[in-house]
């Protein structure tokens, strides 16, 4: 037991802890704020408080727990909201109201709910960190699979089928150091990355359902994106778009610093989306942490280690996962007030000299692993962080460090979002450093031609952007036939292709089938054009063909049709551009 010696804002220098460790969680003053050691020098610590200090004051009692700052990892954290240290925010409500009391300590998963374990490991089997004892069927969509803690290995002694809840045994294990009890949940420290076999190489893509993305900058499974945008450039929309249609199995969207009305609207709307695959409630297979700007600045701190801790739980499980942190931006605007506060020496615009360390540390724990199972599943983890970037400078600390550890970069435009194009990632500034790595998937699954279809339409984008530069000194009128098809080409592909409508039945989602069919027939389409040119055609002409204008509704085109309605779209497109050229 110690003592308060100083307070200044979340950060409370305390003395007379002994035998305190780094990280330890403590409760501080008579109402038990939550709060980390963050410094020890001797017998004296700096604590950071998850909670708002007022009224605390030097002489208040310091009561430290020795335990490092932990998640609840079982049955009953999917369709749960959070905040930044795990308490359920619906449980606070219930018993607080709409303001949440300080100090108060809620269970993060339901002590009294009973959940139904079916065993498929047997008494007598060896086991190890990972392998599954048995499943609870947590939602429709989630089959939990309780597993073996990391760290325990020996004789199942006891394991019995049943209805249990998360405080009962389940059964027990023989090891080393004696019998230890088993349970549907273990406890894991937040800041400690989960234990793997071994890093699988990023070559499955994540199929997204977005063109731009899945076509131009893909991101694999288990690989790291970044989404730098200024204010209204769609960066929460375009994240919602990725939680409903990435081909993971699970969400975890950590709302990290947001302000309270759009996270407000995200509370909102998640519980009452539709999950595209089973029809289900996307939230049976989501869990959400909320931390607003106006919470206590040190949870916010510690939001997106809860996020990715959940994360990694569901991954050792063999699913795959897709984390949404938004934003990072407010995550290290927390590290540079709690700096500041500890009287760090600044770094760049004031934040941290270890910024880009943890950045990095954050971006490291996603991937896709072999698990510690004997069966070697595999699962991943793929983290997509939002960027705030003030004022939309890129070259501020925090984008530069995020891009310097991620790997795609989406680079949000306000002047797109203005024109109502979206998603409004500029497809001249954003990259993606997995296509190479995805080639042979694509090849193998969609086509021998993917890649270099991309790389005929990048560059035909890019000519766009050089051409249009003439055009603004001269006119388009002034351009040669086949630079205005080039013009009519990139139009294409910007209007009919990269322009999607996320409230549209049909053109919210698009296969990756359908993705290969629609740019194939845009470019084929813009080589047939070339040809007619060549014969003497005007581009005026192309424009004015039936063909054309059925090109450009093709996104109506319906999943189950869209093969037979291209096969007979080319076939057209062929003759009626043929037919011009030779009349021309």
């Amino acid at each position: 037991m110690g003592v308060v010696a100083r307070v200044s804002g979340p950060v409370v220098d305390a003395e007379g802890l002994t035998g305190a460790k780094m990280y330890d969680v403590v409760r501080v003053g008579e109402l038990g704020l939550v709060g980390e050691i963050i410094r020890l020098v001797g017998d004296q610590c700096t604590v950071q408080v998850y909670e708002d200090t007022t009224g605390l004051r030097p002489g208040d009692k310091v009561e430290n727990t020795g335990q490092a700052l932990s998640v609840e990892l079982g049955p009953g954290l999917l369709t749960s909201i959070y905040d930044g240290i795990q308490r359920p925010l619906e449980v606070l409500k219930r018993n607080l109201g709409d303001f949440i009391t300080r100090g108060f300590v809620a269970a993060p998963l339901d002590e009294k709910k009973v959940w139904a374990f079916t065993a498929t490991a047997k008494v007598g089997d060896e086991v190890t960190p990972g392998a599954v004892l048995g499943t609870v069927q947590e939602t429709p969509l989630i089959l939990h699979k309780i597993m073996v803690p990391p760290g325990v290995r020996g004789t199942l002694a006891a394991l019995a089928s049943g209805s249990y809840t998360i405080r009962d045994p389940i059964g027990s294990v023989t090891t080393a150091d004696g019998p230890r009890p088993l349970g549907l949940t273990q406890k894991w420290v937040v800041r400690i990355p989960r234990p793997v076999q071994q890093k699988l190489a990023p070559t499955i893509p994540l199929i997204t359902g977005q063109r731009v993305i899945d076509t131009f900058f893909p991101v694999a499974k288990g690989g790291t994106a970044a989404i730098p945008g200024p204010f209204g450039s769609g960066k929460t929309v375009t994240q919602q778009q990725l939680a409903k249609w990435a081909d993971s199995d699970v969400v975890v969207y950590v709302g990290c610093g947001e302000r309270g009305n759009e996270m407000t609207e995200v509370l909102a709307t998640f519980p009452n989306l539709q999950d595209p695959k089973s029809g289900r409630p996307l939230m049976e297979r989501t869990i959400l942490i909320a931390n607003t700007s106006n919470m206590p600045v040190a949870a916010r701190e510690a939001s997106v280690y809860t996020g990715i801790t959940i994360a990694e739980y569901y991954r050792d499980m063999g699913y795959d996962v897709a984390l949404m942190a938004d934003s990072t931006s407010r995550w290290a605007e927390a590290m540079r007030e709690i700096s500041g506060r500890l009287e760090e020496m600044p770094g760049e615009e004031g934040y941290p000299a270890y910024l880009g360390r943890r950045v990095a540390e954050f971006y490291e724990r996603a991937g896709r692993v072999v698990t510690l199972s004997p069966d070697a599943r595999t699962g991943s983890v793929t983290v997509v962080g939002a960027v705030s970037p003030p004022g939309g400078d890129f070259s501020e600390p925090v984008s530069q460090n995020t891009l310097r550890v991620t790997r795609v970069f989406w680079a949000l435009d306000a002047a797109l979002a203005s024109r109502r194009h979206f998603p409004s990632i500029n497809w001249l500034n954003s990259y993606s450093l997995y296509a190479a790595d995805l080639d042979g998937w694509y090849r193998q699954q969609i086509a021998p031609d993917w890649m270099a279809l991309r790389q005929k339409a990048v560059q035909t984008l890019q000519q766009e952007a050089e051409l249009q530069e003439i055009v603004q000194l001269v006119g388009v009128d002034a351009l040669p036939e086949r630079e205005k098809a080039v013009l009519d080409v990139a139009r294409m592909l910007r209007e009919d292709y990269l322009q999607q409508s996320a409230y549209d039945d049909i053109d919210t989602y698009t296969s990756i089938g359908k993705q290969y069919r629609m740019l194939r027939a845009i470019l084929s389409f813009g080589e047939k054009e070339q040809e007619a040119v060549g014969r003497g055609a005007t581009v005026q002409q192309v424009q004015k063909l039936a063909v054309r204008e059925r090109l450009s509704r093709m996104k109506s085109i319906s999943e189950s049709e869209y093969v037979a309605a291209f096969d007979r779209l080319e076939l057209e497109m062929g003759e009626a551009v043929a037919a011009l050229g030779g009349s021309a």
